[in-house]
C-alpha cells in the first residue's frame, strides 16, 4: 500500500492547480453530508505514518544502472521552512474527508506530540504462536559446515567489485581470475568458499597460468543462477531457511530487505516476512531467508547502519504474509497538556471500550489527489480518469522532479517527454508513463497493468476503506455503541444478521461491517441502504461489484467496528530534554545502556503507553481516541509546525 512519510515530502508547489471538484464528487458529498461531523478540537499532535502490518508491498523491478541514483533522489529531502510546508498541506486531506468523524469515549481531549523522535514509537511483532519478537541474542548457531571467518576478508575490495559485476552480468567478461598470493591448498580452499558463499550463482576452479595459481570464477547456470541460491552447497541436515529477528530504525520493511539483498548479493524475493512495519519508528520483526547462513547474516551487523540482526535459527519453512497475531506498540506522547484525571479517563476508556477501527489517514495518501479517487475511477472503468488523476498537476507538497514531470504531461500529453523529466522511474507515475510509451495512449488498461499488482490493488482497497469509514461513522451516529437488530456479527467466517430476540446476546464489540464487494451481505437497517446510496452517488452498482478485469473485482470482507487493545499500560513521566530517550530499546539492553535518568519535576510531561493490536488495525486511530483530535497531516501541520524546524 502507499504510505507517504512527512519527513520525505519536498516543498515545491506545482505551478498549475486543479481544485475543481467534479459533479460526481458534489453529488456524493450531498448524500453523505449528514455523516460528516466536523472536529473542532484545538489539540495538536504530529502525525503517524503507519502501514497495516499485514499489507505486502511489492518490490518494483528496476534497471540496475538506475538504482543508486534513484535511491539517492528518493531519500533526499528538499529544503523548505515549516510555514511553507503547512501552507502547502492546505490541499491535503483531513479526517472528515475520509469519513473519520466519531469518537467512542466521553473524556475531554488533550494535546501531545507523537513521533517527535522516531524512537518514541516502537513496534514489536507478535507471531502466530503469541510470542512477541525481541532482539536479545547476537550469537550464531554452531555449525561445522560454516566457512571460517577468513572467508569474509580473504577477497580484496577490487576482487569483490569485479566478482559482483560478473555475477550481475554488468560487463562482457565471462570469468574473473583471482591470483592466489602465498599459494597453499588451505588458502585456495578459503578463496573457493568465499566466492561461492558471497556470490551465489558463481562457480570456481583452479588454473595454472605462467607458473602462478589462479582461482577462476564463472557463471554456473546463466542468469537464473542468481535468483536460485546454490542448492548443492547447503547441508541436508540444516533447515533450508534461516529465521532471524530484524531490528531496524527509521526504515520500512521493504527498504530494509532491499538493503540486505544488496549486501548479500541475492534477489530480494528469497526473503519472507509476516507483515510490513512503519518507517518512522523502531520496529522488531521476524524475517526468513532461503539458504543464507546465520554466520553470513551476522557478519552484516558490522557494516549496516540502523539495522541489527540476531536470534538466528534454521527452520524448514518460510514465513507467510498475515500469519502474525498482531503487533505490540510502545508509544511516547511528549509535551502532553492533559491533567492526571483526563489521562486516566482516556486510558481506562481505551482499555475497557477501545476505539473505532477506522482505516488511518495513511491509507488514503497525503496529496490533493487521494488514492480512493483513483480506486473509484478504476471500479467505474473510467481509464482516462485513472490516467489523469495519477499524472495531472496537483497542488501540495511533492518532490520537485514530480512537479516538473506533471507540468510536462499537462503541456504535451507526451509520455516520452514527461518521462525525461523523471529521474526516478520506479514511482507509479514513471511506471504508468513507461506503460503508455509501450502500449500507446489508446491502451491505458495495459499501460496501467505495468504497475505492480499490489500497488494497483492499493487504489481499489483505498476506495473500499473510504466507504467503510463513512458507513461506520454513520452507523455509530445512528445507533450508538450498542448492538441493534439488523447489525452483522461473524459466526466462524460467516456473517449473519442479529435478530430482534438475540440482540441482548451481543455487544458493540461483536459487530462487524462489510467492505463492499460481491461476496458480502449488508446490514438490515438504515446503514444497508446508506451503502447503496453512497455507491450510486459514485456511479457504482452495489449488486454488481465484479469488474471485467478480474483483478479489480471486489469480493469484499468484514471488519470489526470497535477494537479493544490488549495489554494496555501507561505511565506519565517528567523530563527536561526533548532529545532524551524515555525508555530503553532491545538494542540498548543488548549494549548495556542504562535506563534514562529522569527528573521528578521536569519542564515537560510525557505519556508512555503500551498496547497490543491485531493485524490491519491502525495505532494512530487508538492514539486519536486518547487525544481526541484529528491525526491528518493537513490538520497537524496547521496546528504544529515547529517539529519541522
Amino acid at each position: 500500500m502507499e504510505t507517504v512519510e512527512m519527513n520525505s515530502v519536498s516543498l515545491k508547489r506545482p505551478r498549475s492547480e486543479d481544485d475543481v471538484a467534479n459533479a460526481d464528487e458534489i453529488k456524493r458529498q450531498k448524500i453523505l453530508e449528514k455523516s460528516k461531523a466536523g472536529n473542532d478540537s484545538g489539540q495538536s499532535i504530529e502525525t503517524v505514518t503507519e502501514q497495516p502490518e499485514d499489507t505486502k508491498s511489492e518490490i518494483i523491478p528496476n534497471e540496475e544502472s538506475e538504482e543508486q541514483e534513484e535511491e539517492e533522489l528518493e531519500d533526499s529531502d528538499e529544503d523548505g521552512d515549516p510555514e511553507s510546508f503547512a501552507d502547502m498541506m492546505k490541499h491535503g486531506l483531513t479526517e472528515s474527508d475520509v469519513g473519520i468523524t466519531k469518537f467512542v469515549s466521553s473524556h475531554t481531549g488533550f494535546s501531545g506530540i507523537l513521533k517527535e523522535r522516531y524512537s518514541d514509537f516502537v513496534v514489536h511483532e507478535i507471531g502466530k504462536d503469541g510470542r512477541v519478537s525481541h532482539l536479545d541474542d547476537f550469537s550464531v548457531p554452531v555449525d561445522d559446515e560454516d566457512p571460517s571467518e577468513e572467508t569474509f576478508t580473504v577477497l580484496s575490495d577490487e576482487d569483490k567489485q569485479r566478482l559482483e559485476e560478473l555475477q550481475l552480468f554488468k560487463n562482457k567478461e565471462t570469468s574473473v581470475a583471482i591470483e592466489v598470493i602465498e599459494d597453499t591448498k588451505e588458502k585456495r580452499t578459503i578463496i573457493h568458499q568465499a566466492v561461492k558463499s558471497l556470490f551465489p550463482g558463481l562457480e570456481t576452479k583452479t588454473e595454472d597460468r605462467d607458473g602462478k595459481k589462479y582461482i577462476i570464477a564463472y557463471h554456473a547456470a546463466g542468469k537464473k543462477a542468481l535468483a536460485n541460491p546454490r542448492k548443492h552447497s547447503w547441508p541436508k541436515s540444516r533447515g533450508s531457511y534461516c529465521h532471524f529477528v530484524l531490528y531496524k530504525e527509521n526504515k520500512d520493511t521493504m527498504d530494509a530487505i532491499n538493503v540486505l539483498s544488496k549486501f548479500l548479493r541475492v534477489k530480494p524475493n528469497i526473503f519472507s516476512y509476516m507483515g510490513t512495519k512503519d518507517k518512522r519508528a523502531i520496529t522488531v520483526q521476524e524475517i526468513a531467508v532461503l539458504r543464507i547462513t546465520a554466520q553470513r547474516l551476522a557478519h552484516l551487523n558490522k557494516c549496516l547502519m540502523n539495522f541489527k540482526l540476531g536470534n538466528f535459527s534454521y527452520k524448514n519453512h518460510p514465513l507467510k504474509l498475515g500469519e502474525l497475531q498482531g503487533n505490540h506498540f510502545t508509544v511516547v506522547l511528549r509535551n502532553i497538556t492533559g491533567t492526571d484525571d483526563q489521562i486516566e479517563q482516556a486510558m481506562h476508556s481505551l482499555r475497557e471500550i477501545g476505539f473505532i477501527n477506522y482505516y488511518g489517514m495513511q491509507r488514503f495518501g497525503t496529496t490533493a489527489v487521494p488514492t480512493y479517487q483513483i480506486g473509484r475511477a478504476i471500479l467505474q472503468n473510467n481509464w482516462n480518469e485513472v490516467m489523469d488523476l495519477i499524472l495531472k498537476p496537483r497542488p501540495g507538497a511533492e518532490k520537485g522532479y514530480l512537479v516538473k514531470c506533471r507540468e510536462e504531461w499537462a503541456k504535451t500529453k507526451d509520455p516520452a517527454a514527461a518521462l525525461k523529466k523523471l529521474p526516478v522511474k520506479r514511482c507509479v507515475e514513471g511506471q504508468l508513463l513507461r506503460g503508455l510509451l509501450k502500449y500507446g495512449m489508446k491502451n491505458i488498461i495495459s499501460a496501467f497493468g505495468i504497475i505492480p499488482r499490489n500497488n494497483r490493488l492499493m487504489y481499489i482497497h483505498s476506495y473500499q476503506s473510504y466507504v467503510w469509514n463513512n458507513m461506520v461513522s454513520k452507523r455509530i451516529e445512528e445507533y450508538g455503541l450498542r448492538a441493534v437488530p439488523g447489525d452483522l456479527i461473524l459466526k466462524g467466517a460467516t456473517a449473519v444478521h442479529i435478530e430482534e430476540g438475540d440482540v441482548d446476546n451481543y455487544t458493540i464489540h461483536d459487530v462487524v461491517m462489510p467492505l463492499p464487494g460481491f461476496d458480502v451481505i449488508y446490514p438490515k437497517h438504515k446503514i444497508g441502504e446508506a451503502y447503496k446510496e453512497m455507491l450510486v452517488a459514485d456511479n457504482l452498482d452495489i449488486n454488481n461489484m465484479r469488474h471485467k478485469i478480474r483483478d479489480y473485482s471486489l469480493s469484499g470482507a468484514y471488519r470489526k467496528i470497535i477494537i479493544r487493545p490488549q495489554n494496555v499500560n501507561w505511565e506519565v513521566v517528567a523530563y527536561d530534554d526533548p532529545k532524551i530517550p524515555l525508555f530503553t530499546t532491545d538494542l540498548d539492553k543488548l549494549e548495556g545502556k542504562p535506563l534514562p535518568v529522569l527528573p521528578t519535576d521536569g519542564k515537560f510531561r510525557a505519556l508512555k503507553m503500551e498496547f497490543s493490536l491485531p493485524p490491519s488495525t491502525y495505532a494512530t486511530m487508538a492514539i486519536r481516541e486518547v487525544l481526541k483530535m484529528d491525526t491528518s497531516i493537513k490538520n497537524q501541520t496547521k496546528l504544529n509546525t515547529t517539529w519541522l524546524r
